[in-house]
């Protein structure tokens, strides 16, 4: 007998292969950029539409579309009506500047507050019907460079401020009644053309277009008739110049002042501590970190650098996550390190520290960061790490989103999930005895190489942060960890090496999806009613509505190989995430079942290049 989770992975692949192969016997064009404005709209708005449902795959296909209040012409979106559906919330900035061939825009008799939209460089905008809503603020400039704008309404909003001065010759429907618009109405041939309704219930509209005559300013106070008065008032003016102008240049002078002979006093110190033999300072400009340490070193490999190097080193702040802060030192002839500050740890005992450090300081693996040394006194720790210099997986996947973005392709992204899966298979062999092997995955903790192999780039991704959590005080001390949001966590119950498991789940998402964990919030409900406040859970409600193809991230959706492995993969993440930590696979089990996707992806490309 099939189980349930069984059926529906049938269902869920049979109906994803469906969509893959009608989208694949068509022409393969595709603006991806028209469809990320329109799910930046879907994603921030709530509506009676239920657009997450119904705006799901390509938007345009040739002419047609089955996207709710969209038309289509040539491929393109060229029509956006959304009127009379209950529409909230504020829209996206600048999500219609992708949307460059549209010719309608409606949002009629809605709830959408805010300002009114970016419209800039939208040629070939004809109509925009924006009335019986909420938006506020003044109507933005560039509305009258709208070359071929025909119609605008905005009636009925909360809208202040001056009318522009539009004089364009295709406009023939305007009205901004019922606002609270206010001074004269710019005398233009088109504005003229219009009747007294287009500027109805605006009290604060004047001019010759409203009959409405507008206040006259007072006049300018005439000159005093008493001449020497008025020469004081010249005098003292002039002398309260001269004090400023005066101030004006003494002020930055003495603060130059002080900050050399600050910064003369500080070198000084900094050349006197330099001679205590096998003391140092380690001093940060960014976090102002000054204190005398004695490092103790692990990593026999590498280069040697002694303390005087790390003084003389200058450092940046890399990061300030849950643990503490990491910076990065650049030491003059030894390769950069990074140094993590720790917090929350002061009640913890030298000799727990110390034993931790070198346990972990022993091990040796390509997926994770190598500890260089440690430092340890009651109020300050210091762990050195090697530095990974292009960033994390976090970075890679979601910064810089948009237009000039260099999309991180699915198999890019494949062989990180693998570099993963064999570093933390590796921490949960290498450290047994702790429940919870690393603790804190999450896709920030996930550092990444680069290397150029001709016009080729590799990625190679390491683990870092793992460790640190049997040397946290309390349960309380580790809700900001990546574990706190496994379900075990949550019912207090015993935490095992299938936390981390949980974790990579998440992660697993995170790189098919393209979506940050923690932000699937805003609006989704389960089919019992409860909320929908993370990844796993979003996930199973859109294959359960069988709209499944919408999980994958707009930058591998087009990809013409990986889908298999992409669906396969994300049935392994929601065993990784089950509620219950014994139905999840450890991490063998995930390592193998990754190298048989990747095996059967290899197989097929192979049959394919065969026949």
């Amino acid at each position: 007998m099939l189980s349930n989770v069984q059926i529906l992975f049938i269902a869920f692949h049979a109906l994803f292969v469906l969509k893959i192969v009608s989208f694949e016997v068509t022409e393969h064009i595709f603006y991806p950029f028209e469809r990320d404005a329109l799910i930046q709209l879907r994603e921030m708005m709530n509506s009676s539409a239920n657009l997450h449902a119904k705006w799901t795959g390509v938007p345009c296909h040739k002419n047609q579309t089955n996207w709710n209040g969209i038309a289509c012409e040539n491929w393109h979106v060229t029509h956006l009506v959304l009127e009379n559906i209950q529409l909230a919330g504020s829209l996206p900035p600048a999500f219609l500047q992708n949307l460059t061939f549209l010719t309608k825009l409606s949002f009629r008799n809605n709830s959408v507050y805010g300002q009114l939209p970016n419209l800039t460089n939208l040629i070939n905008l004809e109509q925009v019907f924006l009335s019986k809503n909420s938006f506020s603020g003044s109507i933005p400039f560039h509305y009258i460079q709208l070359p071929r704008l025909k119609s605008l309404e905005l009636e009925e909003n909360v809208l202040v401020g001056e009318i522009p001065p539009f004089d364009q010759e295709s406009l023939v429907e305007f009205n901004v009644s019922q606002n609270h618009l206010s001074g004269l109405i710019p005398e233009t041939r088109v504005l003229e053309s219009f009747g007294d309704s287009s500027y109805d219930h605006n009290s604060g509209l004047c001019g010759k277009i409203v009959g409405q005559p507008c206040p006259v300013l007072p006049p300018a106070p005439s000159p005093s008739s008493t001449p020497s008065k008025h020469k004081k008032k010249k005098v003292l003016k002039a002398y309260i110049i001269a004090l400023i102008a005066a101030a004006a240049v003494a002020i930055p002078l003495l603060v130059i002042l002080v900050f050399m002979c600050y910064r003369k006093r500080a070198l000084r110190k900094q050349k006197s501590s330099n001679k205590q033999g096998n003391k140092m300072i380690w001093s940060s400009s960014a976090d102002d970190l000054s204190k005398i340490i004695e490092l103790e070193f692990l990593d026999k490999e590498r280069p040697a650098f002694n303390l005087d190097d790390l003084l003389r080193a200058s450092a940046e702040v890399l990061g300030k996550g849950r643990l503490g802060t990491t910076y990065k030192a650049l030491l003059e002839n030894a390769p950069a390190v990074a140094v993590k500050r720790l917090k929350e740890m002061n009640s913890l005992s030298k000799k727990d520290f110390v034993q931790q450090m070198k346990l972990l300081g022993q091990m040796r693996h390509e997926n994770i960061v190598h500890i260089v040394s440690f430092y340890f006194s009651k109020e300050e720790k210091l762990v050195v790490h090697e530095f990974v210099p292009d960033g994390s997986l976090f970075h890679l996947l979601h910064e810089n989103r948009g237009v000039g973005r260099v999309p991180l392709n699915w198999r890019t992204r494949f062989l990180i999930i693998k570099d993963t899966a064999k570093g933390l298979n590796f921490l949960h062999h290498s450290l047994p005895s702790q429940n919870v092997p690393h603790g804190n995955l999450k896709s920030s903790n996930i550092l990444i190489t680069q290397q150029a192999n001709g016009e080729n780039v590799t990625y190679q991704s390491k683990l870092s942060d793992f460790g640190f959590l049997p040397l946290l005080p309390s349960k309380k001390s580790s809700e900001n960890l990546a574990i706190a949001k496994c379900p075990e966590f949550a019912e207090t119950k015993k935490l095992t090496h299938k936390a981390d498991v949980y974790c990579f789940g998440i992660i697993l998402l995170e790189v098919i999806t393209g979506k940050i964990p923690g932000e699937i919030t805003s609006g989704f409900r389960g089919e019992d009613g409860s909320s929908i406040n993370n990844l796993s859970d979003w996930v199973k409600m859109v294959v359960n509505n069988d709209w499944s193809p919408d999980i994958l991230d707009m930058e591998i959706l087009s990809s013409k190989e990986g889908h298999e492995e992409m669906l396969k993969l994300t049935e392994l993440a929601l065993q990784c995430t089950d509620l219950a930590p014994e139905s999840r696979p450890n991490m063998s089990q995930v390592l193998e079942k990754i190298a048989e996707i990747e095996q059967m992806s290899g197989d097929q490309q192979q049959e394919q290049i065969e026949s």
